[in-house]
């Protein structure tokens, strides 16, 4: 990699930590979100604040983007901030495995490299240097990216070229909207049934039949505090939205992932989307769908 100056776009819930994290590591790290806000708490660090996208672009060979959707990467990274040959773009937003290689594909006509790297873990895993990371790209470009991917992360997995690493990550995110969805259903009936809805909870996450996943949204649940998120219904939502177009150009029906999908979707409708995934399974929709 050349040099250790990264310039950071995107500071929400996960990319603030990954920021702080990288400071930590000893990287030189200029930041920009278009929420000024929320950048200050990572320049009080250390950072350098950048007023535009396009000057935190133009203040280092790697640009690292932390955004929430297809759309903000292309207006970031295609508009505003623009592309410089040499530059190394590092994605971790989740993006579907056909937008990755479209735009690494770009990158490359734009003299750039594109490497997808996809984090499995929390806001505050992602603080710590202690999510997964799930790379893809050429594997030089993964090279050079290695110092960061491995400050990030306490483990890297390099799966091939663009696009495998956003497929893998969508795969895990499939697995979190049915399990969560399903945790929705399973409190909804046992509390009709008559059963104590925090005992019912409780003796889930404790139990056989739980997961990390599923023990930390039933205390959520539990404790009915769906904010601030770890991980936003919208962004549960979107997840799911790209798994199923993905499985339309491929051929597939996956309705378990049509059905946990409508949860999501209808949360957004009440205007839930900021809350936490786990408010599908809150205790005032205990009569809904």
């Amino acid at each position: 990699m050349t040099g250790r100056h990264i310039a950071f776009m995107g500071l929400g819930s996960m990319g603030g930590g990954m920021a702080l994290r990288l400071l930590d590591s000893g990287f030189r790290v200029t930041v920009y979100n278009r929420t000024r806000e929320r950048a200050l708490p990572v320049a009080e660090a250390g950072a350098t604040l950048a007023g535009s996208s396009a000057e935190a672009a133009a203040s280092a060979g790697v640009l690292l983007l932390s955004l929430a959707d297809e759309a903000a990467v292309e207006e970031v990274l295609f508009g505003s901030a623009g592309l410089r040959p040499g530059t190394l773009v590092i994605n971790t937003s989740t993006v579907s495995p056909t937008y990755a290689r479209a735009a690494g594909a770009r990158a490359g006509k734009a003299g750039a490299r594109w490497v997808d790297a996809c984090l499995i873990g929390n806001p505050a895993q992602a603080r710590e240097g202690a999510v997964r990371v799930l790379a893809s790209g050429a594997p030089e470009d993964v090279e050079a990216a290695r110092p960061v991917l491995e400050a990030l992360g306490s483990s890297l997995v390099v799966l091939g070229p663009v696009g495998l690493a956003p497929a893998m990550k969508l795969a895990f995110n499939l697995l979190l909207g049915a399990q969560v969805a399903s945790l929705a259903d399973a409190v909804r009936y046992g509390e009709r049934a008559g059963l104590d809805r925090e005992l019912l909870l409780a003796a889930i996450g404790g139990s056989g039949f739980s997961s990390k996943v599923m023990s930390f949204r039933a205390e959520v649940m539990r404790s009915g505090a769906y904010e601030p998120a770890a991980f936003r219904t919208s962004l549960m939502h979107k997840d799911l939205r790209l798994v199923l177009e993905e499985a339309r150009e491929l051929d597939l029906e996956l309705n378990v992932t049509e059905s946990a999908s409508g949860y999501f979707a209808r949360a957004i409708a009440e205007g839930k989307g900021d809350s936490d995934a786990a408010v599908v399974g809150a205790a005032t929709a205990s009569t809904g769908a």
